[in-house]
């Protein structure tokens, strides 16, 4: 059961890794554009965190308040990433440079917090 748990802890890990790849090839590329790839990663935290926090196996006790921040910081991670999106599609040109740079500063919050916490 614990080989089953760091599995899910990797591929939680592999969801934010997509998120601030994706996040960081555009920044670098100079677009300032929020893609599939970056809601795709996002999803891929979200799932394997609400599995994560569920107190598999018996005696793990997980820290419920951390979840909690994790959880605002993944919610709001998603309306600015739903908020980019649809305004690319409306306009057709890249988000604001302040929207566009609060992905990448939430995605890293939401690593720091798992890290730091």
């Amino acid at each position: 059961m614990e080989v089953l748990r760091s599995v899910v802890v990797l591929v939680h890990l592999v969801g934010f890794a997509v998120t601030f790849g994706a996040w960081v090839a555009e920044a670098v590329s100079r677009r300032f554009t929020t893609t599939r790839l970056m809601d795709y990663g996002l999803l891929i935290s979200l799932l394997t965190g609400l599995v994560l926090a569920a107190p598999w196996p018996a005696g793990v006790h997980p820290n419920y308040p951390k979840i909690g921040v994790k959880l605002a910081i993944l919610v709001v991670l998603g309306g600015v990433l739903g908020m980019g999106n649809a305004r690319q599609r409306r306009t057709g040109h890249p988000v604001p440079r302040a929207l566009f740079f609060s992905v990448g500063a939430l995605a890293l919050s939401a690593a720091a917090v798992a890290v730091v916490w």
